[in-house]
């Protein structure tokens, strides 16, 4: 009897999910929401816009290395897929990085847009800009719109 190579078990969606929320426990956004709310909505974004297990992987942890609460060192030995993995880090803005460059890195990366669209997406939504104060909307909303033209993301578009 030969044996066979196993093909390495990877977190389930479920798992994902739970790793994410645990690492983000006790974060809020910018309106002083609980943060978790955030990734279920990115998440659910991804799937509403077609996006398979792999980016909806990739968009509960879209913000866990670019916001420190999970270090690369994990991402690289996590159970994941390699683009899972790979989308994640596209998405993460990294330290004193130009927008442009950023944009690149999202667009050569398979899958990345539309979980970067996804989350970009929830966080222009109009009901929660909102609540903050007028000059941090005005700003977000402004960096949201750069991002979307350099990105190639008019309103409203669904991309994959």
């Amino acid at each position: 009897m030969t044996d066979t190579p196993r093909t390495p078990r990877t977190l389930s969606p479920a798992e994902v999910e739970t790793v994410a929320r645990a690492a983000h426990e006790g974060q809020t956004d910018k309106a002083g929401r609980p943060y978790a709310e955030h990734l279920r909505a990115v998440a659910e974004g991804v799937r509403a816009r077609g996006g398979d297990g792999e980016q909806i992987a990739a968009a509960w942890l879209h913000d866990s290395v670019e916001d420190g609460v999970l270090s690369e060192r994990w991402l690289r030995e996590a159970a994941l897929s390699r683009r899972t993995k790979d989308i994640v880090r596209a998405v993460t803005k990294r330290a004193g990085e130009e927008p442009e460059a950023y944009a690149r890195r999202i667009l050569a990366t398979p899958g990345a847009l539309l979980v970067k669209e996804a989350d970009l997406a929830h966080n222009a939504d109009p009901a929660r800009l909102a609540v903050l104060d007028e000059a941090t909307r005005t700003r977000l909303t402004g960096k949201y719109a750069r991002m979307r033209a350099l990105l190639g993301l008019p309103d409203g578009s669904v991309r994959r």
